[in-house]
């Protein structure tokens, strides 16, 4: 009794004590949680500087971030506003857990201190997967080359052959077998070498493959001793593609081979002796034999072809002519689709061979001069001009479309007509007709799909233009520290092409006389600074400039003499501060000044009057004077325009008749609304995207591709940032946006006010907005607002701290019935909810899918929701009111379910739901212990289960959690798990899922 009693004492004694202390405890825990939040500051700072490439972060340190970030940001203002409102007879139960929490704090602050520090080494990926083509003919060559890579005996292997006989091909699919079957490989590196070898950039090439760095600057022999060091760690398979000269592997820094060490390296070359100077065991790849030649043919040609009469000797006789050679066969066969006429086969077959008939038997002319009866065949002299204009690129340059068909335009390549996205239209048609000859092909720079040009292809372009009345100059990326040499500038040249070198300085007495000059691309001499006045003195001809990414401080008098000039880009060129006046550039039609370092306008801009393109997203550039817009009345394309009342009136842009892209800053809403306004009464350009308040540059964020010329898929885009809005005649939105951002407008708390009358919104991204609770309300949203939900593609939800629901289903008062619109949410495509907070316990209400709502969803991203307790569940009011009848929950598009760091979530569907989803093939879930049934539903075909079109199912948590889910069908566990990816136990793990509205 004496115990409970003094037990009952202990804790009044302590209540009383936590009232009476109660601020002073307080305060010690906001002195607490800020030292907390110091030292979590100074962790991430740490980690910023971190080299990614070789680290990551450990485990324990990513956890202690994320309980120091809970605290100070997620439980602190929660227990601050518990504070503000608790009674004085409740503050000692308060203060006991205030005291609690300054323990926990004390606790997570001691962890913090990470004497071994915070990263450890990444473990390198065995390798990338590379794109790969149909592989013919090759199969004893791949044969070989196995054998001698499971040799011992065997380190060094070289895989020769002539241009365009495959080589590359056969060496690509290898790469990716390797990277499955690996015969005891750690690292599978693939580098492009190409005809310029570097020693330096062949150095970086090969750390940056196995995520290494090496000492900056140009000392071979430093970076050399650490890279030896680097790959002496590892057994590596190396594959060096295109190698052209002979190099020592030693200066490189690559170990040798050995059969101690067990490494390979395999050279692809057109040259014997670079393999036999590196002592390499050859394998020839020799060229197609006739019907692997002709079946080839026909893949590309097509095969409704047999059925022309009287054509196969004809068909094979053509075939003959490409003397097994795959790029040749391709590139001809690309010639030749559509042609269905007898005779037509006949003279191509006849130009063919006359083109062929004195060429020598494995010599490298016979490939350029089967590539050149395609360039030949192309329709018109613009489309063989265009496809020229592309070697004026380094080789393996991979061009994004719309960047190509720019460069096209500026030429003049592409016929002038109306209006500029009328001559993207043709461009794209050029393009297409490039690619489908085969002369152009699909590629990628790692970031981005475009179209590169095979270096063989290459080749052939620049030896026609070696000879004729108009020659090429192109000596790109060839390492040139220096200009060519006087007698190099012919006064025959119509295009010069100096790109990606290491030109420092041009001399002053350098006048070459380049009377015929049009084009000049001095691009990528980042070490270039400065150009003579002489330089450019005397080339009177000269459309095209490009001096985009170099050194440049300022641009020389003389340019003001090219009367002629067209097109000047000084894209990034940072250093440039100053130009002299533009007046007298009268037929310049493009200025292009993106990341610029100069703080105001050229001057004379206002007289360009044949300027149709000017981009201005120069980050130094903040004012350009009144007046000067309003006089370019020819513009097509204006980018990064800062609309302030003091500066540029909308009126001046407004005004802009011919305008079809716009990009505007505007830093008071008011000026964005009036702009809209006046755009209503003048007309709108196709493509605009306007920035409201502080302008984030949100590119990365929402995606898009801003200037693209394409009538079937504008881009409009608004984007508000950190701006005070809330109030309904603020803001005025153009009615045909189909993009709306808004980030960091904490203001707001009823979004409805945006969407009336957006019926084309197609994208719809809220970030950071804290006081959003609700996307849509049932009882709140005006029918024109629920409009522009039905007809929405895309939500994006991200760090909304306060939101509760993304759709508020609402009791009228008249029935207990809830009143939701059966149509909302009807296109959406994609969904990504990240990071909404601790209140946020359910994705959608049950009620949303009885209706047509989410029946076109195809993609559920949820990640960093600490509250979601269920994807799809009933309204509260509604639990305990069902019927023991299954409810269906259909999602009938729904492809891909990616749930991450959900700690709380118990469900996906509700208890009794059946959840039909049979479009679903990949389900992504990292950290979420608690659900225990996920909506895989397997059909039956013979009694046993369909895998229909399921791809992967990818596991980041313990292999127990799998043990422990419960099945509608057991049989169906066993089915799947050949899908399974599992990956440790995934407390800190993130999954890429691709957010796509489509299928990549």
């Amino acid at each position: 009794m004496e115990s409970i009693i003094g037990s009952v004492l202990g804790r009044v004694g302590e209540y009383v004590d936590c009232q009476k202390n109660f601020q002073n405890d307080v305060d010690d825990l906001r002195k607490r949680v800020a030292d907390l939040k110091r030292k979590r500051n100074d962790k991430v700072a740490e980690l910023q500087i971190v080299d990614d490439l070789e680290k990551q972060v450990k485990e324990e340190v990513q956890g202690w971030l994320e309980d120091a970030r809970r605290v100070t940001e997620i439980e602190m203002p929660d227990i601050e506003e518990k504070v503000q409102n608790v009674s004085y007879l409740l503050r000692g139960s308060l203060g006991r857990c205030v005291r609690q929490k300054i323990q926990e704090v004390r606790e997570i602050y001691d962890r913090g201190s990470f004497p071994e520090g915070l990263v450890i080494e990444r473990p390198p990926p065995i390798g990338i997967t590379l794109p790969t083509e149909n592989m013919v003919g090759e199969v004893d060559v791949k044969e070989k080359i196995w054998e001698y890579l499971r040799s011992r005996e065997v380190g060094m292997i070289g895989v020769c052959g002539i241009g365009g006989v495959g080589k590359t091909t056969v060496m690509k699919h290898i790469h990716n077998e390797l990277l499955k079957e690996s015969i005891g490989f750690t690292k599978i590196i693939w580098v492009t070498v190409s005809q310029s070898l570097s020693v330096v950039k062949l150095q970086g090439d090969i750390a940056r493959e196995m995520n290494k760095s090496l000492p900056k600057g140009r000392d071979e022999l430093k970076r050399a001793s650490r890279l030896k060091d680097i790959m002496e760690t590892v057994k590596y398979a190396l594959i060096l593609d295109d190698v052209w000269d002979k190099f020592d592997l030693q200066r490189v820094g690559i170990p040798e081979p050995t059969t101690e060490n067990g490494c390979k390296i395999v050279i692809t070359s057109r040259s014997v002796d670079v393999c036999n100077f590196l002592g390499c065991q050859i394998v020839k790849v020799p060229p197609l034999p006739q019907e692997e030649s002709l079946n080839l043919f026909l893949d590309k040609v097509g095969h409704d072809i047999l059925l022309i009469p009287n054509l196969e000797k004809i068909l094979k006789d053509m075939v003959a002519e490409c003397a097994g050679l795959p790029l040749a066969i391709v590139v001809i066969a690309g010639s030749m689709k559509g042609v269905t006429l007898i005779r037509q086969w006949r003279s191509a077959l006849r130009q063919l061979h006359q083109c062929v008939l004195d060429t020598e038997k494995d010599s490298e002319d016979q490939i350029f001069q089967r590539l050149k009866f395609s360039y030949d065949r192309l329709p018109n002299s613009s489309i063989q001009e265009c496809l020229l204009y592309c070697s004026l690129y380094s080789e393996d340059w991979v061009f994004q479309r719309e960047d190509l068909i720019e460069d096209w335009i500026c030429a003049g390549l592409v016929e002038k007509s109306g209006s500029r996205r009328e001559m993207h239209d043709r461009g794209h048609e050029i393009l297409s007709k490039l690619e489908n000859n085969c002369l152009l092909e699909e590629g990628s720079d790692g970031y981005e799909d475009g179209v590169k040009m095979h270096d063989v292809v290459r080749d052939m372009a620049l030896r026609v233009k070696s000879t004729g009345p108009s020659k090429f100059m192109v000596k790109a990326k060839v390492r040139l520290t220096e200009i060519p040499e006087k007698d190099k500038w012919t006064e025959d040249l119509d295009k010069v092409s100096l790109m990606e070198n290491e030109i420092s300085y041009i001399p002053i007495n350098m006048f070459p006389k380049c009377l015929m000059l049009s084009t000049l691309i001095l691009k990528r001499n980042v070490k270039l600074k400065q150009i003579p006045e002489c330089f450019l003195a005397n080339m009177p001809l000269l459309k095209f400039l490009d001096l985009s990414y170099t050194g440049i401080e300022a641009l020389p008098n003389s340019i003001c003499s090219l009367k002629n000039l067209t097109t000047l880009i000084l894209c990034e060129c940072r250093r440039l501060e100053r130009m002299p006046s533009l007046s007298k550039l009268k037929a310049l039609k493009k200025l292009e000044l993106d990341g610029a370092g100069l703080r105001e306008a050229p001057e004379g801009i206002e007289m360009l009057e044949n300027l149709e393109y000017l981009d201005l997203s120069a980050p130094k550039l903040k004012v350009i004077p009144r007046g000067k817009i309003s006089k370019l009345s020819r513009l097509q394309y204006l980018r990064k325009i800062p609309i302030f009342s003091t500066d540029i009136r909308a009126e001046e842009v407004a005004r802009l008749n011919m305008l079809e892209c716009f990009d505007g800053i505007f830093d008071q809403l008011k000026d964005l609304s009036s702009f809209v306004s006046k755009l209503n009464h003048f007309g709108r350009p196709n493509n605009y995207w306007l920035r409201g308040g502080v302008d984030h540059d949100d590119e990365g964020v929402v995606g898009g591709y801003f200037g693209e010329f394409n009538n079937d898929d504008p881009f409009r885009k608004v984007a508000l940032s950190d701006c005070k809005i809330g109030y309904e005649d603020e803001l005025v939105l153009p009615d045909d946006l189909r993009t709306l951002w808004i980030e960091g407008c904490n203001t707001v708390a009823d979004i409805s006010i945006f969407l009336r009358n957006l019926t084309q919104l197609q994208t719809y991204d809220l970030y950071r907005c804290q006081g959003i609770e609700c996307v849509v309300s049932s009882s709140s949203s005006s029918s024109s607002s629920l409009t522009a939900m039905n007809n929405l593609e895309k939500l994006g939800l991200y760090h909304l701290v306060s939101l509760r629901d993304i759709v508020k289903v609402e009791k009228t008062t008249a029935s207990l019935a809830p009143t939701i619109s059966p149509h909302i949410f009807s296109n959406l495509k994609l969904l990504i909810v990240t990071d909404c907070g601790p209140n946020l316990k359910k994705l959608f209400p049950c009620e949303l899918l009885q209706g047509q709502g989410l029946q076109n969803l195809e993609k559920i991203i949820v990640e960093a929701c600490e509250g979601m307790e269920e994807i799809i569940g009933w309204e509260e009011e509604e639990v305990g009111n069902q019927t023991t009848t299954p409810i269906l929950i259909s999602l009938p598009k729904l492809r891909l379910l990616g749930l991450q760091h959900l700690p709380k979530l118990k469900r996906i569907y509700p208890e009794g739901g059946v959840m039909a989803c049979d479009s679903l093939n990949s389900i992504h879930i990292t950290n979420c212990p608690k659900v225990k049934r996920i909506p895989v539903c397997l059909g039956r075909e013979n009694g046993q289960p369909s895998l229909a079109a399921m791809k992967d199912i990818s596991i980041y948590n313990p292999n127990k959690w799998w043990e422990s889910l419960e099945w509608e069908n057991p049989d169906d566990e066993y089915v799947l798990l050949p899908f399974i990816k599992y990956s440790g136990d995934g407390d800190n793990t993130w999954v890429n899922i691709q957010y796509s509205c489509v299928d990549p």
